[in-house]
């Protein structure tokens, strides 16, 4: 049999017009920016800075974060998806990006189509707060206190399309009661009119949202997970309190443009887990309240594929919807 690999099929391969030989050897050649689309003080914030702290240590070039919140997330997001293929441009994020395929009728990119998963992160749940003025003690009264007057109870989101914002349309859902959005545009300003008591309730992704439990700025009620959280044991998960069915967990990664070369994309990855490995780093993210893991890239947009289909059932369910 004739060894296909001859001189002549080497030079062929080398002359392929876009082909991403030895694409990560020189990568990267410039700062990498990495697109945040909340505000800063987030769960993704958080996510978005020990990645570029890991990056710039270990290719000896600037990672800088890059926050751009606004329209749910879609700002940032849709900027990525057109971003050059070639790893300077990437975005980190949590669910959003699996809620908004179906959250928005209009969306400027294709969640599945023009993303390629890079790196999981880790995982978070959320936490039902309250502010301390609102008259309940627990999941039941503010059930209750909702039922009695309709509407009445506004609660703060992280914009439509954040993991907030279906966390709570899930949870109206699940316990037939109804609130008012007030969307924010990340976690913090939201955060911090919920202590004003211009909001009155929010599922709040836990990063972020810890210091004001420990100090008592505002009532925290339950956790979204399955289990309860290994960072605020005291408290139910909504499972627990009688919310029959509800699981919800917030999730973090990074993710590049489509098309970017595969070698580009194993770099990155090994790097981010390299990261994840360390006690230190590890430490670091335990003390914002997320919780690593990791999964390989092709494992990783199976698992965004996935959500992707759970939301839309939930964003079916629920009737939420938004305007781009």
């Amino acid at each position: 049999m004739k060894n296909p690999w001859y001189p002549g099929a080497a030079l062929a391969l080398f002359l392929i017009p876009g082909a991403p030989f030895c694409a990560a050897a020189d990568y990267p050649s410039r700062p990498i920016r990495l697109i945040a689309p909340f505000a800063p003080g987030g769960g993704v914030d958080v996510s978005a800075r020990f990645i570029a702290k890991q990056l710039t240590e270990s290719f000896g070039q600037t990672a800088i974060v890059d926050n751009r919140p606004g329209a749910g997330s879609t700002l940032g997001t849709d900027l990525v998806s057109k971003a050059a293929p070639d790893g300077h441009t990437l975005l980190v994020t949590h669910n959003a990006i699996a809620i908004n395929q179906s959250l928005y009728p209009k969306l400027p990119y294709d969640t599945v189509r023009d993303f390629t998963q890079v790196a999981f992160i880790g995982v978070t749940t959320f936490t039902l707060v309250v502010n301390p003025a609102l008259p309940v003690k627990n999941v039941k009264d503010l059930i209750a206190l909702a039922k009695a007057k309709p509407g009445a109870l506004n609660y703060a989101s992280t914009g439509a399309g954040g993991g907030s914002h279906l966390a709570t349309e899930y949870f109206m859902l699940a316990t037939s009661t109804q609130l008012l959005n007030v969307p924010y545009k990340g976690t913090a300003p939201a955060l911090t009119d919920l202590v004003s008591g211009q909001t009155h309730v929010m599922l709040s992704g836990l990063p972020g949202t810890v210091p004001f439990i420990k100090s008592k700025r505002i009532l925290a009620l339950a956790t979204t997970s399955s289990k309860r959280s290994i960072f605020l044991p005291e408290l139910p998960t909504l499972l627990e309190a009688g919310v029959d069915g509800y699981e919800f967990d917030a999730w973090y990664g990074m993710h590049a443009p489509a098309k970017t070369p595969g070698d580009i994309i194993k770099k990155l990855h090994l790097t981010v887990t390299q990261a994840l490995t360390s006690p230190d780093v590890r430490q670091q993210l335990m003390n914002q309240g997320i919780e690593p893991r990791d999964m390989s890239p092709a494992a990783f947009s199976v698992f965004v594929r996935r959500e992707v289909e759970k939301c839309a059932k939930i964003i079916k369910a629920s009737g939420a919807r938004t305007e781009l």
